[in-house]
């Protein structure tokens, strides 16, 4: 019976045949688990940090050899030449958001790259100026947005409208967001949201923002840090202008990772947008000129400026791999009925001593693998049980623990034992 249409009963048994017969069960193995006692950890911060792949490590060695055998020449040489790196990651990541190739490039890191992104798009005039977010966001948008209408003149608490969720409710509702995008679409510059919101894991209905952003004349960008590579994306369909996200959570790419950015086809033979530039930007074919006047290359990757960071860059491929290999259909399918299962177990296991209550979601197709438990005054001492005992989950101020179940390396059988740890 597949796994989305069965239902799994809270034993240990049923947790067991349950992973039997997930065809994605064998990735488990992929990846490397701290230990506990001399024993796997039940590991839920996937969308905090990633476990490491074991195909990494001779990915990084791959690339200290091939410096050690070149030198300088391994820009140029050898299965992947350095010169060319970040195309080695361009088709797989491109796969992942839903992008044409053109679209989509590995650079820089996260924060990084959303100031780039902010520099072409966000393009303030005296009537056009606000930015559109969520209230709550991870505090680097904050920050982010808050640095960026500053840097134009304008004052965050008038330039920036945050969406905050109704009196007595934990998210938001889409027909809110919808509606103050057209409430401010006089004065609108940029429609700025992320995909899935870090504390309470709410998958933002992004077709409908990005749709609604473009109807009211401005500029759509999405920070996809806790979306890529945990939910479904279809960036290029939507028609967001610009994304970025991380690679360490979901990725598996390791601290630190590259961060990968989305330039929609519409901009990609646009070289009057503005843009701080670089050299890795430049036109390759004309690169090693080294003459004056910036000539982009062609869509994302002339949003480049400096060459491929190589170690971090192969720690990514190696994850990116894995993806092309599970696939994000069958990742999504295994996440759904994972998540499904956690919720069944957390709402069984606290009993009548009300320890919690979820705030993520509880439409499947609002969320991803993250469920957000909202504690009282036992939250942090529960955390701290948890995590005496093998758990390695997430605790958020001032009193949400965050489980990630992910399903290229959670298992059911995982999940029942965080039940049972809870039941006590």
């Amino acid at each position: 019976m597949p796994l989305t249409t069965m239902h799994i009963q809270n034993t240990l048994e049923a947790a067991r045949l349950a992973d039997q017969q997930d065809p994605l069960h064998a990735y488990r193995d992929q990846f490397i688990f701290p230990q506990h006692n001399s024993q796997d950890c039940l590991y839920f911060c996937g969308n905090s940090l990633g476990l490491q792949p074991k195909s990494i490590r001779p990915a990084l060695l791959h690339e200290l050899d091939h410096w050690a055998e070149h030198g300088v020449e391994g820009h140029f040489r050898g299965d992947m030449p350095w010169m060319h790196y970040h195309r080695f990651l361009t088709e797989a990541a491109a796969r992942l958001v839903g992008a044409l190739p053109e679209e989509v490039v590995v650079m820089n890191t996260l924060t990084v790259n959303l100031h780039l992104m902010m520099v072409s798009f966000y393009r303030p005039t005296a009537q056009r100026y606000k930015i559109i977010m969520e209230a709550g966001a991870f505090p680097s948008d904050q920050y982010a947005m808050e640095s960026q209408v500053r840097w134009h003149g304008f004052a965050p608490d008038d330039a920036i409208v945050e969406i905050a969720p109704r009196p007595g409710e934990d998210t938001l509702r889409t027909e809110d967001i919808l509606q103050t995008i057209e409430k401010e679409a006089d004065t609108l510059a940029l429609v700025m949201f992320g995909g899935v919101n870090y504390y309470t894991g709410q998958f933002y209905e992004l077709e409908k923002i990005a749709a609604a952003a473009r109807k009211a004349g401005a500029f759509v960008g999405f920070d996809l840090a806790h979306a890529a590579g945990n939910v479904p994306l279809q960036l290029h369909d939507w028609g967001a202008d610009f994304a970025v996200w991380c690679s360490y959570k979901y990725l598996n790419s390791g601290p630190g990772g590259p961060s990968g950015a989305f330039v929609h086809q519409r901009h990609a033979d646009n070289p009057a947008i503005p843009r701080f530039a670089g050299w890795w930007g430049h036109d390759e074919n004309e690169r090693f000129q080294m003459k004056k006047g910036f000539k982009p290359m062609r869509g994302a990757a002339g949003w480049q400026l400096s060459n491929a960071q190589i170690f971090s860059f192969a720690a990514h491929k190696a994850s990116l791999d894995i993806f092309d290999q599970a696939g994000m259909d069958a990742l999504r399918t295994k996440s759904l009925q994972l998540t499904a299962y956690l919720e069944q177990v957390l709402t069984a296991a606290q009993g009548n001593r009300a320890l919690y209550r979820i705030i993520t979601p509880a439409d499947p197709a609002a969320r991803g693998c993250q469920l957000s438990l909202l504690t009282d005054h036992r939250g942090k001492a529960l955390f701290e049980y948890l995590s005496e005992n093998g758990v390695v989950a997430d605790w958020r101020e001032p009193n949400v623990i965050r489980f990630a179940p992910v399903p290229l390396y959670s298992s059911f059988e995982d999940v029942w034992r965080l039940g049972k740890l809870i039941r006590g």
